[in-house]
């Protein structure tokens, strides 16, 4: 239904394209490249899918870049899922990239990465099944007209792929509703005696954060209906660091932020510090550390950066420096103001006072912290 190029802002206006609209040209690239069979209504293979994701050269020289940095297999695992008849949930920490990754497995399976449900507390079944346009059922009573299709619904009747963010979040009474769509692929809508029966090509992506166990649990029933994958934090400082990087040049550009000459080095002080708190070590092994109550994420070393290079650009000189991030630095890792706050304390006294090549950023601290 939707093509890789739809219909996007004028003039690239919109601040965060969606994954289909931003990475159009690859997409189009790959489509054009990928003699490989396609399951039915995927607009990629398997493989171009995963490639689209990992990144990878293509045969007359396009440059296809990482969405996501981590196993190959992860990536292949998650992929064949969704070539199944089996939905896909990937589950891990905050910040590891799972709404990331479901966008762009999304866009690239489908065309179309907005087929969308957000997960909260207060998710009513009419988000995963269907409501009613009360206008027309007050003056014509149930039909087809009235009724307004879910996300999920549209999904199945398409043969496209729906989005469910944060299930662990929604009530346990409205996660059910999604069983009967997950085993008999059929949605009923008992008001007009009919059924929507799911085409080819339909399928389920839904993200859940370890954080969230014990507070909407998925029942046995549904998750044996999702193969499930675990998404990691990045194993080595190295890949953490070139993930942040490029999202910070990804973001910083949308924004039109000049690049920060050098902020390499500020990426690198922010991951190592990030890693070590979340640890509870330092990187050599030597000191054990307090770790504070924040995830302290991926996701957040971008914002922190990102925030820093907003600094630097308006009210700097355009070159990242350690005063630029330690705020930043400071506000991720104290999130509760009297635990956190000495985890801090102790870790900017006993290392960041101690490290060479640092005495800029613990002077910054200090100053972020007073």
């Amino acid at each position: 239904m939707t093509a890789f190029a739809d219909t996007a802002p004028a003039g690239g206006e919109a601040l965060r394209p969606h994954a289909e609209h931003a990475f159009a040209d690859e997409l189009t690239a790959l489509a054009a490249a990928d003699d490989r069979p396609r399951p039915a209504r995927w607009k990629l293979s398997p493989w171009a899918v995963a490639t689209y994701l990992l990144g990878g050269t293509l045969a007359d020289g396009t440059l296809i870049t990482p969405k996501y940095v981590g196993p190959r297999r992860l990536v292949e695992v998650a992929v064949s899922t969704l070539a199944t008849d089996r939905a896909l949930l990937l589950l891990g920490v905050p910040g590891t990239a799972k709404t990331w990754v479901s966008e762009h497995l999304a866009a690239a399976v489908s065309g179309d990465s907005t087929l969308l449900v957000q997960g909260t507390a207060g998710t009513p079944e009419e988000a995963v099944r269907h409501g009613w346009n009360y206008a027309q059922l007050l003056a014509h009573g149930p039909s087809r007209e009235a009724l307004v299709p879910s996300p999920v619904m549209r999904a199945m009747a398409e043969g496209m792929t729906a989005r469910i963010e944060e299930l662990t979040r929604i009530p346990a009474d409205v996660q059910d509703a999604l069983i009967t769509i997950l085993s008999e692929k059929t949605l009923p809508i008992p008001e007009l005696g009919q059924e929507v029966q799911a085409v080819r090509g339909f399928n389920l992506i839904a993200t859940a954060n370890d954080r969230d166990r014990g507070v909407n649990e998925l029942s046995s029933a549904l998750r044996r209906r999702f193969n499930t994958v675990v998404l990691p934090l990045p194993a080595t400082p190295e890949a953490e660091v070139d993930i942040v990087s490029r999202r910070v040049d990804q973001i910083g550009r949308a924004l039109d932020l000049p690049p920060a000459p050098d902020g390499i080095t500020e990426i690198r002080r922010v991951v190592t510090v990030f890693r070590e708190l979340r640890d509870g070590v330092t990187t050599d092994g030597r000191t054990r550390l307090k770790s504070p109550s924040g995830t302290l994420s991926t996701a957040e070393a971008i914002s922190v950066v990102t925030g820093g290079l907003a600094l630097a650009a308006h009210f700097g000189d355009g070159v990242l420096r350690p005063g630029d991030v330690a705020a930043g630095v400071l506000g991720a890792v104290v999130r509760d103001p009297s635990a956190d706050r000495v985890v801090w304390q102790e870790y900017v006294e006993t290392v960041v006072r101690e490290r060479d090549g640092w005495k800029d950023f613990y002077r910054a601290c200090r100053e972020a912290s007073a």
